[in-house]
């Protein structure tokens, strides 16, 4: 979601003398290096799974085999063709009275290595099956044969209850486009936006960076390919998100919505016991195709530690506690008895001793978390002190499940009838999503993978560190919380989460900062930048529900193909003209993939918004020129998901060239363009959580993000049920050209004029 502002404001890291700092080591051994970074990776993973219990395949088929093979040689056949008296004589001569373990040791050394070779050609065939991808290619609502074959025979290699990892080893490699085709494609997609003297410009450095420089750094990319799990997620972690100096408020998090509270840091944390039991079912695109998951990994015991040039994300392998921010205020929580993981009505008393707690904040403790919303070259060094004079208390935090922040502040309206923010007042939730994604700058920990945050009236919601994964991992756990919160733990009739107090627990653990006076004056540094980075956000979110996915089917077209040709039309009308567009879209098909960019604004989008704004054309003519619009939109969103982007290719070269020292124009130029529109739709993954049909204001409203440009906007969007989207828009106050209440405007009219064009949707307009 904020990753379009991270990227755009990606540069070489520069010392604090302006100079640029020199990448090191040299290209070969950092190509060595990742490799071994996904080695260790695969093996912990491993290691890990064979420590709690879960097997590349199930123990009792290891049972069966063994004991199939027994029943054999009872029946004086020899299964192994040989082998296994062959193992039998490298074994130890125990004697005679041990001829008959020998025999059975070589039996089961021979079922364990017959064992290992048929998950490894398993794993193999399976790999193969999903290194296709036709059927993300074939029209929408259509399954050939060879896809559906393919399909059936997928679904037989993947066994009957896959678990969270199970794919892991059989998902392909992210493929690295031909340079020929990136370009191309690039010139493609800027040619809407440029003038032709302007676009003849880039051409030519674009057949100049063919011609002296692009096989070379292919041929470093390909060695990248063929050594390390993923060719560019692990650059693109380092260099968009690690090495950026900027502050991680607005610029770095996300928020997301909910309106109930109570049971869940609760939920949260079974959420985390599935996750370590691999119990999450693996997410399946379309419902067949597997996408990778180890970003899951990282949900939990996760903080990104400042560090001078670059961070680096902690995570640890279990915590037994959380850290709560009341008034000022951090707390211990412990989340954990000698019996197990606390009820629900025990962490709540335990909420409530701390609600309780008449103590003041110390000295400065109160603006303390502002640090973390500062540039991350001064947290870096002021945390050196911090870490000198209170380790406990950062220990405590950094080493926390997750953040949590008791807000002594109302969000939206008052909690009574309405159990999402849809029934809330426009203003209620333009506040709403403000105080989410950046707070009074001083009352979240921003280093921390995600912070819960609950106000006083009930409300609660996210927000979300990105480095560690992209927002379809913490959409996927907040839709379990949400639904488990509601639907399985629930309250009772006096309000409170159900079960029995417990007096015998602690109190929760206040912890106590010592901070020297020389970092007093950071402390007010930061909170005044964080302060004025919160206030220059104009957040807008409001619930379309004039139509929604269900009117979009039946018009047969792609749901998200539809908005973002809507939202080009919307933002020509703000604006005047087009600019280049991101959106976000996952490259989690591949392992250890994460995201690529769909550049929106094509030559066809624009012929279709030109045609309604000039009414040169009927109505029929424009709904023609939509469908080829809707249709271009596909075709690359399909190529994104199957590797065949733009940027991510393009972000690789450049980092290579770097490496390298080799200067390319071409790609110096790609690298200083702006977003001026930056876009996401947030997924509604987990279906069979509860029914939506029937309760469709349980579904999360959503969440938003920083603009990606100073002159530019940030929008989100979520289909609620069938008939409603919510649509969060930000953008800087700062800027004369953006306001969001004016594009929420203009989108709302273009999603009802490309809706008059359809037959079905002429009512539609009219009724608004």
């Amino acid at each position: 979601m904020a990753e379009a502002h991270q990227a755009v404001g990606f540069r070489p890291p520069l010392t604090s003398d302006g100079g640029e700092v020199e990448l090191s080591p040299p290209l070969l051994q950092e190509i060595y290096l990742s490799g071994l970074r996904s080695w260790k990776r695969h093996l912990s993973r491993f290691w890990n799974d064979f420590l709690i219990g879960v097997f590349p395949a199930s123990p009792l088929s290891w049972l069966f085999l063994f004991s199939a093979i027994q029943l054999a040689c009872f029946l004086q056949l020899d299964p192994s063709l040989g082998l296994m008296e062959k193992i039998k004589e490298l074994l130890p001569d125990w004697g005679a009275q041990h001829h008959r373990l020998r025999g059975i040791l070589a039996a089961a050394l021979f079922a364990s290595c017959l064992w290992g070779a048929l998950i490894f050609t398993l794993h193999v065939a399976l790999r193969l099956l999903l290194s296709y991808h036709g059927w993300l290619l074939e029209p929408h609502g259509v399954m050939s044969s060879p896809t559906k074959t393919w399909l059936a025979l997928v679904r037989i290699f993947s066994g009957r209850h896959p678990m969270l990892f199970s794919y892991q080893r059989s998902l392909p490699r992210q493929p690295v486009p031909a340079v020929q085709d990136t370009v191309r494609k690039y010139l493609e997609s800027v040619r809407p936006v440029l003038c032709e003297e302007d676009f003849e410009w880039i051409s030519a450095l674009a057949r100049e960076f063919l011609k002296l420089q692009a096989s070379l750094l292919q041929w470093y990319l390909q060695l990248k390919y063929w050594w390390a799990s993923n060719y560019v997620s692990d650059w693109w972690e380092e260099f968009v998100y690690l090495r950026s100096r900027n502050s991680l408020m607005v610029n770095s998090n996300y928020y997301m919505m909910a309106a109930r509270a109570g049971n869940a840091v609760h939920a949260l944390l079974l959420y985390r016991h599935r996750l370590n039991r691999q119990e999450i079912f693996p997410t399946l695109l379309m419902g067949m195709r597997p996408l990778c998951s180890a970003q899951y990994e990282k949900i939990f015991n996760t903080t990104r530690i400042p560090g001078v040039h670059r961070d680096h994300i902690h995570h640890l392998r279990d915590s037994r506690h959380v850290a709560v921010f009341h008034r000022g205020r951090f707390f211990r929580v412990g989340t954990h008895s000698q019996s197990g993981l606390l009820s629900p009505r025990a962490l709540e008393q335990q909420f409530q001793r701390i609600l309780d707690d008449p103590s003041p904040a110390c000295p400065h403790e109160e603006h303390l978390a502002a640090l973390t919303a500062a540039p991350r070259d001064m947290w870096a060094q002021v945390r050196k002190s911090l870490k000198t004079q209170a380790e406990e208390a950062l220990e405590a935090v950094e080493g926390a499940a997750f953040f949590v922040s008791l807000d002594s502040e109302p969000a939206g309206d008052a909690a009574g009838d309405t159990p999402e923010p849809s029934g809330d007042s426009a203003a209620s939730l333009d506040a709403y999503a403000h105080a989410l994604l950046a707070g009074r700058g001083h009352d979240r920990w921003f280093d921390k993978s995600f912070s819960l945050i609950i106000f006083s009236n009930g409300k609660l919601g996210l927000s979300v560190e990105h480095a560690w994964a992209d927002c379809p991992i913490s959409g996927h756990m907040w839709e379990f919380t949400l639904a488990t919160e509601c639907f399985q733990l629930g309250y009772s009739a006096d309000g409170h989460c159900k079960g029995h107090p417990d007096p015998s627990l602690p109190q929760p653990q206040r912890l106590h900062w010592d901070l020297p006076d020389k970092i007093h004056l950071s402390i007010s540094l930061a909170l005044r930048g964080a302060q004025a980075l919160a206030e220059n956000i104009d957040c807008h979110v409001f619930p379309f529900s004039h139509f929604g996915k269900s009117f979009i089917k039946r018009c047969h077209l792609s749901s998200d193909s539809f908005i973002q040709t809507a939202l080009q039309l919307a933002h020509f009308r703000d604006r005047g003209r087009f600019c280049l567009t991101y959106e976000s879209a996952m490259t989690r098909l591949f392992l250890e993939g994460r995201t690529e960019t769909v550049r929106s604004c094509t030559r066809e989008a624009c012929s279709f918004v030109r045609a309604m704004e000039h009414q040169e054309k009927t109505d029929p003519q424009c709904l023609a020129l939509f469908r080829l619009a809707v249709d271009k939109h596909q075709a690359l969103l399909k190529a994104a998901m199957s590797g065949q982007g733009v940027d991510r290719h393009l972000f690789a070269l450049y980092i290579v060239s770097q490496f390298l020292r080799l200067q390319s124009p071409f790609l110096d130029q790609v690298h200083s363009e702006q977003w001026q529109l930056a876009t996401s739709q947030i997924p509604v993954q987990q279906m069979h959580l509860f029914d939506i049909h029937n309760y469709p204001d349980y579904v999360s409203s959503g969440g938003g993000f920083g603009p990606a440009d100073e002159h530019g906007y940030g929008v989100s969007y979520i289909f609620t049920g069938e008939d409603t989207i919510t649509f969060h828009i930000s953008s800087k106050k700062s800027s004369t050209r953006t306001d969001s209440h004016r594009l929420g405007q203009h989108i709302r009219d273009a999603l009802l004029d490309v809706a008059a064009l359809f037959q079905e949707g002429q009512h539609l307009k009219r009724r608004a």
